[in-house]
């Protein structure tokens, strides 16, 4: 037998239900918003995957990454990326085993083409998304060269990000099983 609140329950639920459709089929039914353009979808569509799709065009040194990293990243990160205020990003080197993991660039990150997706959506910390595409390969050069990833002559860009070789690149499950947003 069915209670009272189950039935009140269900009720609201088709209620709700029902109205949510009503309101997804009839977006101007409020008057406001418009549906984005292709340039402004593109203008947020700037992930960057594992294999490097979605990296852009550019390029950027260790030499010029060592200059805008002591200018735009050193104050919170340290003069070599010891770390504070903000997180370390270089060492941790056979830490991840032990009870006080360090995870760093270095250490921790399986791919390259993660730093450089994180470098350009979200630093400097009170400017994201302020870099140029080839500032963000030149810090992301510099971090790896610290880490001992990278010579110090290594220039990167589209073609040679993916390639870099993670010390960590096998310290996760891959292929991740789990389908990308479509």
């Amino acid at each position: 037998m069915w209670s009272r609140s189950s039935a009140l329950v269900l009720g609201a639920m088709i209620t709700f239900t029902a109205i949510s459709r009503v309101e997804a089929a009839d977006p101007a039914r409020f008057g406001i918003g418009r549906a984005a353009t292709p340039a402004e979808i593109a203008a947020w569509d700037i992930d960057v995957r594992a294999d490097g799709r979605g990296l852009p065009p550019g390029r950027g040194s260790v030499s010029a990454g060592a200059k805008l990293y002591a200018e735009a990243c050193a104050a919170c990160h340290g003069e070599k990326g010891e770390g504070k205020p903000a997180d370390q990003l270089v060492g941790g080197f056979g830490t991840l085993a032990t009870t006080k993991p360090v995870r760093t660039v270095g250490s921790y990150w399986p791919y390259a083409t993660t730093l450089f997706d994180f470098i350009r959506r979200a630093m400097p910390f009170n400017a994201p998304q302020s870099l140029s595409d080839d500032e963000v390969y030149a810090l992301s050069a510099y971090l790896l060269y610290l880490n001992g990833i990278v010579r110090e002559d290594a220039v990167l860009d589209a073609e040679s990000l993916p390639k870099v070789a993670m010390p960590n690149r096998n310290g996760f499950t891959t292929p991740d099983p789990r389908p990308d947003v479509h």
